[in-house]
């Protein structure tokens, strides 16, 4: 086809083969061109992730000079929330908006809402993972801005719907810091239900966990973290959406196994699944930011008008 397109153009043989080599050169500088485009694109990624962290404020003091909190802080377990506000950067806008909220020791509230509307955050920001824009948090009297992360994050105890576990073994898992014996370790387990599995495996206690857990089912995850929780015994217990991904029978398991052995501690449960919540002694609805509902379950209910009552049938749970 070449050959008869030079003749016909009066191009010679050796023009033809010049172009040939060039057309192929081109080609291939133009292959490297869209891959150097690619590379820059992909670099340029890590060069954003380092502009961001560099933007990143440090948290605060991981623990206040001159400070001592009391060993047995929090004795009752009362959280009170007071005209409070945050963002999760300075320019963005704010995710909870004058919360205003009084939680007495000991009771059990049910936070729900759609997504987006705050919950997760509410649970954030008791662990000061964000920090105020604007009020303030108190527990047992004692606001937490002027307590150390660390002395504020170790006396209360969050069971995330993510579960945490590290490449290392069982016990490690469950008492990081040993500060129980194996008689507590084994009484843990067996009120979270694992303790039969556990004593089937051949290391037991010491037995490896794979990064994240894999060698654990979803739910054995989940019950790790509860023995964790249990071993604490913290007077103030966050569940984030801690059942939303594991089936009922375990579900059943963990809600049995907080109401009875978390009786005296004050829990707030970010709830996916509402039934879950029924019989707590109080329910906050969030929408946007806000609190728009708070009440007991059966009082809101009969408000067929009221959020949660559009929540619950939404979730089937009412007709």
């Amino acid at each position: 086809m070449l050959a008869i397109f030079g003749k016909e153009s009066g191009l010679t043989a050796g023009m033809l083969g010049l172009s040939v080599s060039y057309s192929l050169n081109i080609t291939f500088m133009l292959n490297m061109f869209v891959r150097t485009i690619n590379d820059v694109e992909t670099n340029v990624v890590s060069v954003e992730r380092i502009d961001e962290y560099s933007k990143t404020k440090s948290e605060a003091e991981w623990r206040m000079e001159g400070y001592v909190l009391p060993q047995s802080w929090p004795i009752g377990g009362a959280v009170n929330i007071e005209d409070y506000s945050c963002r999760y950067r300075d320019e963005l806008d704010l995710v909870l908006k004058q919360i205003s909220l009084n939680i007495l020791p000991g009771q059990k509230v049910g936070v729900c809402g759609r997504t987006g509307a705050g919950k997760s955050s509410l649970a954030l920001a008791l662990f000061r993972i964000v920090e105020a824009a604007e009020g303030d948090i108190s527990i047992d009297q004692t606001i937490t801005s002027r307590i150390g992360l660390h002395d504020l994050r170790e006396k209360l105890t969050i069971i995330p719907q993510e579960n945490v576990l590290f490449a290392n073994t069982l016990r490690f898992n469950i008492d990081p810091k040993s500060q129980f014996n194996d008689q507590q370790l084994w009484a843990a387990l067996e009120n979270s239900n694992l303790k039969a599995h556990v004593e089937t495996l051949p290391q037991k206690l010491e037995s490896p966990v794979a990064e994240g857990g894999e060698n654990f089912s979803v739910g054995q995850r989940q019950l790790l973290c509860l023995t964790r929780a249990l071993l604490r015994k913290s007077k103030v217990l966050v569940l984030d959406e801690a059942t939303a991904g594991i089936d009922n029978r375990t579900d059943a398991m963990v809600q049995a196994t907080i109401r009875e052995k978390f009786a005296d501690s004050t829990i707030i449960t970010i709830a996916h699944r509402l039934h879950t919540i029924m019989d707590y002694d109080r329910i906050i609805v969030m929408e946007a930011g806000r609190i728009v509902e708070d009440g007991i379950p059966g009082e809101l209910l009969k408000n067929k008008n009221s959020k949660f009552y559009g929540l619950a049938k939404s979730a089937k749970i009412v007709g």
